[in-house]
């Protein structure tokens, strides 16, 4: 089959390693039709009009949400599939424990097999795309190949696509190569495969944002992070958000949680009324790329230009800015529909479903009106609080890293690391509660170091490694610090209100920074002393206070001897100064 020209007008230039790559990707595919993408608005409305036309998007409500849309996929393709998911790297040990792993060349005989033959009839979309922005040392391209419109929609939302990538590409000559196709959608014959040596990605058989918006989790993460090591800089599952005082100074923070620990609602946090004067705004939710400065700091920005969130359970009360955000220009996907056609989730306290998210007269019988997995796609832009810094080339400088995971006990409130090495072994032993929801069994402690479990591209040793060598790199490292909303009394119930009020958490955290607060001294780390916490305005009952911030010394040695357990999965590939972060630790709890 011969190759069709370009059909970008007046490209001022294009890389001969991306116009080769879709003609062999071509002649191994066979399409029907060619479509390089622009980016345009033009070019997205045309992709929607196509897709309400073949039935797979539908018209919401133009009245109260305008210009929103709705997706459903197929019933076995509405997650993540962390099982099918490989890093294939020369050397087995280089993945990792942390890693499913294939032999590179089986790997790609095993998908090129699938690949063959696979868009016949279909039309095959080239997406460049850049994670950043445009003009950013710190940003990164790729080209994602797929032949789903739907992907290509969610692509424009997510990145900055279209022919500025395109022309970046061509100056520095590097891109990730991703490969996607939908297939038949089958379970049997789906994989995603990650081959970090050849900065490239394979996907096969899924339609779901996790496993076919390339650029998000395999490129900015899985991808990104072994390319960070190489480079010298840091891909991580971390949001970023900046807190102006009512004394109008500034500080960013970058913080990292597993699932159900209240990422987004941090992202999006909205002063309580009881702190006047503080301003919160978002510059990324999900992922944030850390380089070193020329100024000795770390500077943050968010390669995504979108939000592909969770919508069950965002409501005004939840999360007010994510609400107001989603209520125009949004891609739904497996919600369900009230009788006016208004999107419909768990969680909202108006209207009715009366169809589900697979399109069935809604029945409580059949489980949840929406997936629980179900999603909203929107610009950045759209968000109420958004930080006009997210666009910016620099970036932001980052005053303090946070980790933080969901424990009933054990971890307190808040405390602060050591030192950078210290800190390290803070992200490399987070841990957090599974709610009954995400295994079936709530309570069950499971490591995630740095929220990065399934998205880490390499093996966890060599990049708690790199972590280290970090820190050695920055004459002014960000401060760590561990959070835990989640403490519990002994009845179950929650101490601390969480919400807009974390705020007086972090208000802390950048006086820490600041060298306005103080702190006493524990063996786990600094926490804050009662008066070096803002709780005007909060009704904490007698002794919650001193709950949520107590280190029971016999809980952390027990603590301990986990975490060190944890490491020796690693073998030799742990670090020796994390093994002595360890020893020195248990040694200060005596």
């Amino acid at each position: 089959m011969a190759t069709a020209p370009l059909a970008l007008p007046a490209l001022s230039a294009m890389s001969p390693a991306v116009s080769e790559w879709v003609a062999s990707v071509r002649q191994l595919t066979q399409p029907e039709r060619v479509h390089w993408c622009e980016g345009s608005d033009d070019e997205y409305r045309g992709l929607i009009a196509e897709l309400e036309a073949s039935g797979e998007l539908q018209k919401l409500n133009e009245a109260h949400y305008p210009n929103c849309f709705l997706a459903r996929s197929h019933p076995s393709d509405v997650a993540r599939v962390e099982h099918l998911t490989f890093v294939c790297t020369t050397d087995r040990e280089d993945a990792g424990p942390n890693n499913h792993w294939m032999a590179p060349a089986d790997a790609k005989a095993k998908m090129l097999g699938l690949f063959e033959g696979c868009m016949k009839g279909r039309t095959l979309y080239v997406v460049p795309y850049c994670m950043g922005p445009i003009d950013s040392p710190y940003s990164r391209c790729g080209v994602e190949i797929t032949d789903s419109a739907y992907v290509v929609i969610n692509m424009i939302l997510m990145t900055r696509a279209g022919r500025p990538a395109l022309e970046r590409i061509a100056r520095e000559g590097s891109f990730v190569k991703g490969l996607h196709s939908t297939g038949e959608l089958d379970p049997d014959r789906r994989f995603i495969m990650h081959f970090p040596e050849d900065l490239s990605i394979m996907s096969f058989g899924s339609g779901y944002g996790g496993n076919a918006l390339l650029g998000k989790k395999c490129h900015a993460l899985r991808i990104a992070s072994y390319q960070a090591r190489n480079e010298g800089w840091l891909a991580e599952h971390m949001l970023i958000v900046g807190l102006t005082s009512p004394q109008g100074e500034t500080h960013y923070v970058a913080a990292a949680f597993p699932s159900a620990c209240g990422k987004t609602n941090l992202a999006m946090l909205i002063p309580p009324e009881t702190m006047p004067g503080w301003k919160v705004t978002t510059v990324g939710d999900d992922i944030a790329w850390l380089h070193p400065g020329p100024d000795g700091r770390l500077y943050a920005i968010n390669p995504e230009a979108g939000y592909f969130g969770v919508v069950p359970g965002t409501n005004r009360k939840t999360n007010r800015n994510a609400f107001e955000m989603i209520q125009r220009d949004t891609l739904f996907t497996n919600v369900g529909l009230t009788a006016d056609h208004q999107p419909w989730w768990e969680g909202l306290d108006t209207g009715a479903p009366v169809i589900d998210w697979q399109g069935r007269p809604y029945d409580p019988a059949n489980g949840p009106a929406a997936q629980p997995n179900s999603r909203f796609t929107v610009s950045a832009k759209r968000n109420p609080s958004y930080a006009p810094e997210a666009d910016s080339p620099r970036g932001v400088p980052i005053s303090a890293i946070i980790f933080g995971g969901r424990r009933r006990g054990v971890a307190p409130l808040v405390y602060e690391a050591r030192d950078w090495s210290h800190g390290v072994l803070v992200g490399a032993s987070v841990a957090s509660e599974t709610t009954a929801a995400a295994i079936g069994q709530a309570g069950v402690l499971r490591r995630d170091p740095m929220a990065m479990k399934p998205f880490a591209g390499y093996n966890y040793g060599d990049y708690w490694a790199h972590w280290l060598a970090m820190g050695a790199k920055l004459k002014h490292p960000p401060k760590i610090y561990h959070v835990n909303w989640f403490r519990r009394d002994a009845d179950g119930k929650f101490l601390w209100p969480g919400f807009g009020d974390n705020l007086r958490v972090l208000e802390w955290i950048i006086d820490r920074c600041s060298g306005k607060a103080g702190a006493q001294e524990t063996a786990i780390g600094n926490l804050p002393r009662p008066e070096d916490l803002d709780l005007a305005g909060l009704d904490l009952a007698p002794g919650v206070l001193a709950q949520l911030l107590s280190v029971q010394a016999e809980e952390w040695r027990d603590e301990a001897a986990d975490i060190e357990k944890y490491l020796d999965e690693y073998g030799s590939r742990t670090p020796a100064a994390l093994r002595a972060q360890v020893q020195a630790l248990r040694a200060r709890l005596g």
